[in-house]
């Protein structure tokens, strides 16, 4: 049935294009992380703003692929009960095969979106430390007359 493959392959596929972009984006912001000067930065502002770079489409991806999965599953759902209707005889080996398939598109919605979710918070906490390493950095050059 063409519906139930778009329905199915779109969602996954959906979520493999999600999964490839926020595992480019950890990627980046690890290296941007690894790299940087915190004290050639003058203005914390502008520091803050490099390092929560790309942080918010990591969230925005990690809280919203769950969705993603879910509508998959209701659109195979509906696809699978559309057929049991449309059938005069209810085959359950076709109905189970139906809603496994369904379930597939939450399972990887939530497999994309554990690991954004917990790389968000990581990175989250590390633009955090670098930030108090340029506060403390800058704190000590305050005190010095």
């Amino acid at each position: 049935m063409l519906l139930k493959d778009i329905v199915d392959y779109g969602c996954i596929g959906l979520l493999a294009l999600l999964s490839i972009i926020v595992l480019s984006l950890i990627l980046e912001r690890l290296y941007i992380y690894k790299k940087i000067d915190v004290l050639s930065y003058d203005d914390k502002k502008s520091l803050e703003i490099d390092l929560t770079n790309n942080l918010t489409l990591i969230a925005t991806i990690g809280s919203n692929a769950p969705y993603i999965g879910l509508l998959g599953t209701v659109g195979g759902i509906m696809l699978t009960f559309m057929e049991i209707g449309s059938n005069d005889m209810v085959n359950t080996s076709a109905i189970m095969t139906g809603l496994a398939l369904a379930l597939k598109a939450t399972a990887m919605g939530l497999i994309v979106a554990i690991p954004a979710i917990v790389a968000y918070n990581l990175l989250l906490r590390k633009s955090e430390v670098l930030l108090l390493k340029w506060d403390l950095a800058h704190q000590k050059n305050d005190y010095v007359i």
